[in-house]
């Protein structure tokens, strides 16, 4: 097979891969393919079947080396049935939309579904049938991601994948070893300020003005596949970008795995190729004998001149070459027929080529609104309830929440919040506080009650012994009273204040006191102020600081995630909005399409004219048979002419129909055989952590790459 013809399949493999972009995947296991668990035929009615949709999301460092997966799953239930049965080998099982319950039997789950979809996800550390590796260059040397941050030079971004899924299939009546085919679709957002002079292998590029959307595909494993030599068709398996950067930063860069190329192929109709080989055949047959026709007729015309005496027999030559090149300019007016039919059936095929570009922006679609909904399920799940992520409104809720995350909104939430809670618990102790400080009140009033009461018990002991407390003061300073004297009075105070007139008098007068309202006004007023320093002092602990401190340092924590996050959202943004230009760029080669057939049309009312004018030479050179004798002249002229026919017709058939029909020219059918088995086994896998025998599948893996920079 010419490479011609390699490109034209590898060019219908792309179409597919942009036809199928969103279709379903297989799971991989140690090597090996994992199916589903039964073969059964679909049924008849194969919409209502419940189905599974799974997307499997492998976290990747920047090297493209996987960290970890999480499997999201959705199980669809159309007939609304009360139980549904699953299988998964998935941990960690969470129902993230939904309250319904599930019971597992080893890797079959029972789930109680109510008439409901089930939403859930899970981690995975199954192999990967796809695994990336992506390397670094600057300036032709290799280079770690870490150290490339901030860089400038010349960089070169090499993504490699690595098929690991295979299983065997019956191909021209033997078993090979095939691997199931996966294409991988790389996107990436570069800032033009930091990015010049872009260029991508095994890809495209599309530039806003401001930002520039690099998008490449390759087939890993596919090469072995179709037993293609390398130096006939190189089919990629690789992706690779290079630009002139300064200060490097990279966002996070997405793949999408899909096996659903060939998938697609398994309905379609690989007869078509036969079908264009035969027209171009009868194309070249009738090019062919338009050639011979032309050589003739100058034959003719040559032999004519050379010999008057024979003209008769050289004008009965060049009539035969007339009549030739008649039935040629025939043959090719209905190649050119089949040629316009042709190119009517290519343009049906681009314009249902361009009717896939809905599918596609819908895939990217999924996979924005995949992206937001995991990232509402983390930040609701770290605290910071938001409501749903939308492609309209992410930008506006995410800047909300940073807006919520200020250090100073933040401080004053967390010092309120730790204030009312310890304001509760002091209030709490109000009781034990109130109690403390009525103890230390009545004690205070006792004091200066049993003091009263003691200097009037006092000076009626002076005065029973004629003194004062005055002279009695006085005495004791001039010595007139001894201490003796003042021993047996002290004695008598002492037997007055003890006796139980006077202890009643004092328990009297406290309680009179403490019943006061003055006395209940200063309790309320220490009791308020001692809860005031105990809430004082609570806030200034350690422990109540350390709390706020905490808040502010998880609210910065928590502020730069959502930033980081955003920024990556809005870099899918940007790819997402670039892919929709990509579409209508296939939209536009649609139209253009259009335009060949009519040019094809052209091209055959073109050779309708010619045949019409061979037609109109057939009758010219048999009347020159009759009257050749007085045509020398006409025949010399008509001679020359012939000439620049016949070469005019070489150089035709050199420079335009004959590169058309090279590029068919070979064998494809065993190709076509390789192809169609592996539409087969494509279609087959449907699942990564398991499928349940009564349910239809499909899986897509999208790799997320952390930023440098």
């Amino acid at each position: 097979m010419t490479k011609t013809g390699y490109k034209i399949l590898s060019g219908c493999l792309c179409a597919a891969l942009i036809c199928t972009i969103t279709g379903a995947s297989v799971h991989a296991e140690n090597g090996a393919l994992h199916a589903p668990q039964d073969t059964k035929a679909a049924s008849a009615a194969a919409e209502e079947r419940a189905s599974k949709e799974e997307t499997v999301y492998v976290i990747a460092g920047a090297d493209g080396k996987q960290q970890s997966v999480i499997v999201s799953d959705w199980l669809k239930n159309p007939n609304k049935e009360t139980s549904l049965q699953d299988v998964s080998d998935l941990t960690d099982i969470e129902n993230v939309k939904g309250d319904e319950t599930w019971t597992a039997n080893g890797t079959s789950l029972t789930w109680d579904a109510q008439g409901n979809d089930i939403y859930y996800q899970g981690k995975s550390e199954t192999e990967l049938p796809v695994t990336m590796n992506i390397s670094y260059q600057l300036d032709g040397k290799d280079i770690a991601p870490a150290e490339l941050a901030g860089k400038s030079g010349k960089v070169t971004i090499r993504f490699d994948y690595e098929n690991h899924c295979t299983t065997t299939a019956t191909v021209d009546g033997k078993e090979e070893t095939l691997y199931v085919p996966f294409a991988a679709l790389t996107g990436m957002l570069l800032d033009n300020e930091r990015f010049t002079n872009i260029e991508v292998t095994n890809g495209r590029v599309v530039n806003d003005g401001s930002h520039t959307v690099v998008v490449g595909i390759a087939f890993p494993g596919l090469q072995d596949d179709l037993n293609i030599e390398r130096d006939t068709l190189e089919l990629p398996d690789y992706v690779e970008v290079s630009a002139d950067v300064t200060d490097f930063a990279l966002d996070t860069t997405l793949t999408l795995a899909t096996n659903s190329v060939f998938s697609a192929l398994q309905d379609s109709d690989f007869e078509t190729v036969d079908d264009l080989k035969a027209s171009f055949a009868k194309l070249t047959d009738a090019m062919q004998q338009l050639l011979d026709g032309s050589s003739e007729l100058y034959e003719g015309l040559e032999t004519l001149l050379e010999k008057s005496q024979t003209l008769v027999d050289g004008v009965g030559t060049l009539n035969n070459g007339a009549a030739a090149l008649k039935t040629g300019a025939g043959s090719l007016n209905a190649g050119a027929a089949e040629l316009a039919t042709g190119m009517q059936t290519l343009n049906g095929g681009l314009s249902t080529l361009s009717g896939q570009s809905a599918a596609l922006n819908a895939g990217a679609q999924q996979v924005f609104q995949s992206l937001l909904a995991a990232a509402t399920t983390q930040i609701n799940a770290a605290g910071l309830s938001i409501p749903q992520l939308t492609i309209g409104n992410y930008a506006e809720v995410l800047n909300g929440a940073l807006a919520s995350l200020d250090q100073t909104a933040v401080y004053e939430q967390a010092y309120q919040t730790a204030l009312a809670k310890v304001t509760a618990a002091v209030n709490a102790q109000e009781a034990t506080i109130r109690a403390a400080v009525t103890a230390a009140v009545q004690q205070n009033v006792t004091e200066q009650v049993t003091a009263a009461v003691r200097e009037q018990v006092t000076a009626k002991v002076l005065a029973a012994m004629g003194l004062t407390p005055e002279t009695y003061a006085a005495g004791i300073a001039d010595g007139t009273i001894s201490e003796e004297q003042q021993a047996q009075i002290e004695a008598a105070i002492n037997a007055q204040m003890a006796s139980d007139d006077v202890q009643a008098l004092i328990s009297q007068q406290v309680a009179a006191q403490m019943a006061s309202a003055d006395i209940a006004a200063l309790i309320d007023q220490q009791t308020a102020a001692q809860i005031q320093t105990l809430i004082d002092q609570n806030m200034n602990s350690p422990e109540v600081q350390d709390q706020i401190t905490a808040a502010l340092e998880q609210a910065s924590s928590g502020a730069a995630s959502i930033s980081a996050l955003k920024s990556q959202l809005d870099g899918y943004y940007q790819f997402y909005v670039g892919l929709q230009a990509y579409t209508g760029g296939v939209d536009s080669a649609a139209a253009g399409a259009a335009k060949l057939q009519n040019g094809a049309a052209s091209l055959q009312n073109g050779a309708s004219s010619l045949y019409a004018g061979a037609s109109r030479l057939a009758d010219g050179t048999a009347t020159l048979s009759s009257g050749a004798s007085a045509l020398i002249d006409g025949v010399t002229a008509l001679r020359d002419g012939a000439m620049q026919l016949s070469d005019g017709l070489k150089q035709l058939n050199e420079e335009g129909f004959q590169k058309l029909v090279d590029a068919m020219d070979g064998d494809v059918e065993p190709l076509l055989e390789r192809a169609r088995a592996l539409a087969g086994i494509s279609g087959d896998y449907q699942t990564y952590s398991g499928l349940d025998a009564a349910m239809d599948g499909s899986v897509k893996f999208i790799y997320r790459t952390e930023a440098i920079g």
